[in-house]
């Protein structure tokens, strides 16, 4: 059976339902299921003088066992498959949250400094309205990518075993991937190989939102602010995002209490914005939600004629 058509309906059972509350407050998320793997094998494995070989290891374990999930799930027929796929899918949970950056920020800039706080790791206690929006459109860009257009390439091509393994590593990267005395060795091939699963899903959503925005005369401005980007693939769809709402993204901001000074993205557009420009990137993710569903519907549609 094609993967085209369960994808089809696993993107319109999300877009509809996202993640019930009754639900997961009784049953625990399988993302959340996957941190604690991931807590287990960094528990279990970092540590001694060879954390780079253990790392490995640990992706091996994590990457095995969700692609034998996936191919056991698979066997359960259709709707199994159709069910997985739109839990693992986040569309409208990304909208949701975004859209109550936008939703607190005209309220005031304490609500939107918690509701910001939700979906970004930065330091948000001293936050301007502008770096607010800024934070949340970034984040909308970047989640798009890893969020929906990565999950839906990846059973796409290779099923849930293919989407189990993308979701089991990128949970791995956001949890271990990061360049610090802890995790440099042992997340590192964690990182890298979610970079790898990364690197065509965030060009896709860069040339989709670009597409849409009639960017892709500019493909090679995208290109180029994308690559001043820390991250070899959040850049992209950031930089597209940038270019389509015709505004600045990116530029310092603090971690941990430490100011970083990062490059801006399209840093000569405005940099003055607040909920109007968070609701015009919200707009967006829902057009390329719905160019993604034409396509893959389209793909549906050819398999079943041709099957």
């Amino acid at each position: 059976m094609s993967t085209a058509l369960p994808l089809a309906l696993a993107l319109l059972l999300d877009a509809a339902i996202g993640e019930p509350r009754w639900l997961w407050s009784r049953l625990p998320h399988p993302a959340v299921v996957m941190g604690r793997a991931v807590g287990r094998l960094d528990h279990a494995l970092n540590r001694g003088p060879m954390q780079r070989l253990t790392g490995v290891a640990a992706v091996l374990v994590l990457g095995s066992g969700a692609i034998a999930m996936g191919q056991a799930l698979s066997h359960l027929g259709p709707l199994v498959q159709i069910l997985c796929a739109a839990i693992l899918l986040a569309q409208r949970s990304l909208v949701q949250h975004v859209q109550a950056v936008a939703d607190a920020l005209r309220l005031s800039v304490g609500d939107a400094r918690q509701a910001v706080a939700m979906i970004v790791s930065r330091d948000c206690s001293g936050m301007t309205d502008a770096q607010i929006a800024r934070s949340a459109i970034e984040s909308a860009s970047e989640n798009l990518s890893d969020g929906v257009i990565a999950p839906a390439f990846w059973f796409l091509l290779a099923g849930l075993p293919g989407l189990l393994l993308y979701k089991a590593i990128n949970t791995a990267d956001s949890m271990i991937g990061y360049r610090n005395e802890r995790y440099a060795r042992f997340g590192w091939a964690a990182a890298r190989l979610d970079d790898v699963l990364n690197l065509i899903p965030a060009r896709l959503t860069a040339a989709m939102i670009a597409l849409l925005a009639g960017q892709l005369p500019h493909w090679a401005d995208i290109a180029r602010d994308a690559r001043r980007h820390r991250s070899p693939n959040a850049g992209w769809p950031e930089a597209a995002m940038a270019r389509a709402l015709n505004l600045a993204l990116a530029g310092p901001r603090s971690y941990d209490g430490q100011m970083q000074d990062l490059a801006w993205v399209n840093g000569t557009a405005r940099r003055q914005i607040g909920a109007p420009e968070i609701d015009a990137a919200v707009a967006m993710l829902w057009r390329i939600w719905r160019l993604t569903l034409t396509g893959i519907a389209v793909l549906a549609t050819a398999h079943l004629l041709t099957g």
